[in-house]
């Protein structure tokens, strides 16, 4: 198949930059457009990635201390029927476990140290059905909760702060108290720390605490659990399967998923990313329509070939195409550069960021302040493919008002002075 002489012209232009000084010049200039395209789609590959992963992996350590969806009777009191709840939660089919539990919040002291604490009973038994966190260190430390000794699981975070360690007594403040002569005394009550849990979620390591579901109910003087804490097959549905459980469930009960207890935070993240995408978009913009000053150079230093051209019978629509080829030959190849460099960093950042946090001795994510101590990163086609078409579009885009001057130019005033 013959190869169409606008395409091979094209090619050749933006291939030219060998002979005069202008050339030189010219193939410099879009050189750097090329390099600037190439960087502005890296950079958006590299930071959408990054923004990704920090979601992901946010997600995934809050799902490993959170349940799917939780279902809790109003104002804090016990559920009315327990195991009425349990009986139809389960025949959802969408529901692959459940585990009753309480939460309220308290303090913790030892010494002079206090923090303020959320406290959660729990059945060691279903708890692994329902979190990821009954994992194997987890699960250990989860089992050594027993009725009636009053032991408590503390975050790593949590337990530092308080400067204990497994065996240690904690004093456990709960805020319902007692009345007294003296008036209204906050009920005190010692605990034991039987083990300590990590999740890799600073916000729960610093701030919960597990203890038997017997227990918690005789500390905050409840008849039962508060809530059921459910977990389905696809987490990404819970949403819906809330609404579904709402219409199903007797009783007046509370239905929330993992999507509202953290709405804000998650709701934060994509107005960030949008904005994001937004910004660096204008980077991609910027180069590719630094090739409107290569094509106008290029039309300047070619208009004697291109009335040449004009005299051998191509029309103006033909001449016009070779310098879109050229421009968007220039984007095509910054466009897949940018890919190939985003996509190697994004692939990479795991290893990439340690080696630059070692050589700069520095920390670029305290784990204190964004919830997680290492740089994720999680490519996804959704943002990969349209970045790369917004390139390629900016930069065909950036052709025409070049091409279209080339194709007006008069083949006799260009040869007058040739």
């Amino acid at each position: 198949m013959q190869i169409p002489y606008e395409f091979l012209l094209g090619w050749r232009y933006t291939r030219a930059g060998r002979g005069t000084r202008r050339n030189g010049f010219i193939s410099f200039i879009s050189g750097v457009s090329m390099l600037g395209i190439a960087l502005g789609v890296a950079a958006l590959i590299i930071v959408l990635s990054v923004m990704n992963g920090f979601q992901k992996e946010v997600r995934d350590r809050m799902l490993g201390v959170l349940s799917h969806i939780e279902v809790f009777a109003p104002g804090g009191q016990a559920i009315p029927d327990l195991a009425q709840t349990l009986r139809e939660v389960q025949t959802h089919p969408e529901v692959r476990g459940a585990a009753p539990f309480i939460a309220a919040q308290g303090l913790l002291a030892r010494g002079e140290d206090m923090q303020g604490v959320l406290i959660r009973g729990i059945d060691p038994a279903l708890e692994p059905q329902v979190t990821a966190l009954a994992a194997e260190q987890a699960q250990a430390a989860l089992a050594r909760l027993e009725p009636g000794q009053f032991g408590v699981v503390l975050g790593v975070a949590l337990a530092r702060s308080l400067g204990v360690m497994p065996g240690d007594p904690v004093t456990l403040i709960v805020p319902s108290g007692q009345l007294t002569p003296a008036g209204v005394v906050p009920r005190l009550r010692q605990m034991t720390v039987v083990g300590l849990f990590d999740s890799g979620h600073y916000e729960y390591d610093s701030a919960l605490a597990f203890v038997h579901l017997e227990d918690a109910a005789r500390l905050f003087r409840l008849e039962g659990p508060t809530g059921v804490r459910l977990k389905i097959r696809d987490l990404h549905q819970a949403r819906e399967v809330a609404v579904e459980l709402a219409a199903s469930l007797s009783g007046d009960l509370i239905i929330r998923d993992w999507t509202r207890q953290n709405r804000t935070w998650f709701a934060a993240v994509q107005l960030e990313k949008r904005m994001m995408f937004i910004i660096l978009t204008l980077i991609v913009a910027v180069a590719a329509f630094n090739l409107v000053s290569t094509l106008v150079m290029t039309v300047t230093d070619k208009r004697a070939d291109i009335a040449i051209l004009r005299t051998l019978g191509a029309s103006p629509g033909s001449i016009m195409a070779v310098f879109v080829v050229q421009g968007a030959m220039v984007g095509v190849i910054g466009t897949g550069l940018g890919l190939l460099l985003g996509l190697g960093v994004a692939f990479h950042i795991d290893t990439l960021v340690p080696a630059l946090e070692r050589l700069l001795g520095a920390s670029f994510l305290p784990q204190d302040i964004y919830l997680i101590s290492r740089m994720p990163s999680d490519p996804q086609r959704g943002d990969i493919v349209p970045i790369g078409l917004i390139s390629l579009a900016l930069a065909f885009v950036a052709t025409l008002y070049p091409s279209w001057r080339a194709s007006r130019v008069n083949p006799a005033e260009a040869l007058r002075y040739e």
